[in-house]
């Protein structure tokens, strides 16, 4: 809750100020497909992930007459260093197979990879995206839709 909850938040408060001076802004957020759907056994971390979906939407709606856009992105699981990490340290000697059981979680078969996620942030962020805001944007090879 400190680090997805009070971290976002404080980001958020200090940006405010920034984004004023500066005449309008983007403010990103991340969020987690477990805001949508609340995840078996991460009932913090769903909790917090909708925390920041929430304040998204708060954000987008206090600041748009300032020219500040807030949106989300809500990723299913992204292969980066932390999930090799969790894998080795939880599953010694099982890696492979791990790995593999947890990209089938996927409906697209696969883990999102890290410039997948960066590409639809930069897109945000972008002017092209000037006309979007108050949206969270799941990155989630059909978690959300597919699963259910």
């Amino acid at each position: 809750m400190n680090v997805n909850v009070k971290g976002v938040y404080n980001c958020i408060h200090a940006a405010i100020p920034q984004l004023r001076k500066s005449s309008g802004g983007v403010i990103l957020n991340m969020a987690s497909i477990a805001a949508w759907v609340g995840l078996p056994d991460r009932f913090v971390y769903s909790t917090a992930k909708g925390a920041v979906m929430s304040m998204t939407m708060s954000v987008a709606k206090d600041y748009i007459q300032e020219n500040i856009r807030c949106n989300s992105i809500s990723p299913a699981r992204v292969h980066t260093p932390f999930v090799d990490g969790f894998i080795q340290k939880t599953y010694p000697g099982q890696e492979k197979e791990m790995f593999e059981k947890l990209s089938k979680t996927q409906p697209i078969g696969r883990m999102a990879e890290p410039v997948e996620v960066a590409g639809l942030a930069l897109y945000l962020c972008s002017d092209e995206s000037a006309f979007i805001t108050g949206c969270d944007y799941p990155i989630d090879g059909g978690f959300i839709k597919l699963n259910n």
